[in-house]
Parts: C-alpha cells; structure tokens; sequence
C-alpha cells in the first residue's frame, strides 16, 4: 500500500470547503466487510481532538480527494458538530488502486501548518534552444501557512532560465501572500544541463581507447614477427 500525505493537487486556491459525509465507526467492525459495501475505514484526529474511527463511501471520497486533494479544507459531516480537517494521509491498494484507508487532520483556526505544496512548472526556458535540458531538481515545496491559505501550486517559470548556467532558486519563486517557505532561499529548484555534450565526449574517449588498444595489437605483433 501507497501512503500520501499532505499532497495537493491542481493549480488553484478554493476559497470554499468541499464536503464529505462520514459515520462514526465502532473499531470491533469487520474492516473486510466495511470495504466490500463500498466503505472506507477512516479517522479523524488533531491537537484537540481524539482519535475517532469513522468510515466514508469510497466513491464520494475519490471525488473528493480530486476536488481537494490535501491542500483545501473538507468538511466533515455526520459526528456531531461538523470538523474542518485536512486529508493527511491515504492508503492505497497496490493492485486496484482504491483507498482502503484515509486519515483526517482535524485544524485549528488561525494555527499555521508546515505543509509541502507540489510546484507546477510553465512556460520554456530559452536556455533549452541553446541546446541545454531543464533540469528539475524540486517537485515540491515545504511552506508554513495557515489552512485557508493553503495553495494547490505553487508555479515555477521556467523561461527565467535563459542561460546554460542559469538555475531557479527558492527566492525566484512568487509565493502567494501568507506563505512562506521553511527552506533556504537558495535552494535550487530547477537548473540546465547539457547532457548532449557529456555524451558526445564520452563516445569520443571511448573511440580513442579502441584506437590505443588496436595500437598496441600492431605492436606486438610485429615484435612477435621480429622475433
């Protein structure tokens, strides 16, 4: 099984919650039964909450998760008085590829969270027509934010990239107001690479060794003749 944890996905802030039905789940309930109905174990915990056992249908959740994947808020119906929760953490079957189990972070209003936030790659590099490879060193970035301000993406331009040596670093990003990054500012986020030329001498090192070594065949044999 796969885990995820805190990964969001699309390239958009929601300004809404999206919803989600739960029941409360007693934990001596036959997990192997509770899937096969379409049900999917799952609980829900945080810094002022226990943990609750609940279960959730397994279709409403992948809609979810594709609404909202880990970065906007999910309101959780159905125990009471509603929990505003992040989804931290699913489980995933390694075969069909469905959840069989979800954990729910619940959150405090006006508390920060250390998230990581994926990062969305656009434009081209001009770089590239000079005959250099883009090079993506990141594919996500740690930030501190508060929940509400959680965003899907962070985007990364890439046609700031205009030189062979040219790199994007952390402090080139444009992060939305409100996040801030847990990391360096110069950590390298994407750079060039001309692999093209480390091929090309690579094969002519290896023609001139051919070369030695055939060399080197003539020469004994015509000390052999010599002889």
């Amino acid at each position: 099984m796969s885990n995820v944890a805190f990964e969001p996905l699309f390239g958009i802030v929601l300004p809404y919650m999206t919803e989600l039905n739960v029941k409360t789940r007693d934990k001596s309930e036959n997990i192997v039964a509770l899937r096969k109905e379409g049900q999917v174990p799952a609980v829900f915990y945080g810094p002022k909450e226990e943990n609750t056992p609940v279960t959730i249908n397994a279709r409403e959740f992948i809609r979810v998760w594709g609404e909202a994947g880990g970065a906007t808020i999910v309101d959780l119906k159905g125990v009471g008085e509603d929990k505003e929760v992040l989804i931290h953490e699913v489980s995933w079957h390694p075969v069909t590829g469905d959840p069989v189990h979800v954990d729910f972070y619940c959150i405090e209003r006006g508390k920060k969270l250390t998230v990581s936030v994926p990062l969305e790659f656009v434009g081209e590099a001009p770089a590239e027509k000079l005959g250099g490879i883009v090079t993506k060193v990141a594919h996500e970035l740690e930030v501190e934010v508060r929940p509400r301000d959680i965003p899907q993406s962070i985007e990364v331009d890439v046609t700031l990239l205009e030189e062979l040596s040219s790199a994007i670093t952390v402090a080139d990003l444009k992060l939305p107001e409100g996040v801030k990054p847990t990391v360096e500012m110069t950590e390298t986020i994407a750079s060039i690479t001309v692999a093209k030329e480390e091929v090309e001498e690579e094969v002519r090192d290896i023609a001139d060794i051919e070369i030695e070594s055939k060399g080197k065949d003539v020469e004994e044999g015509e000390e052999k003749e010599g002889e």
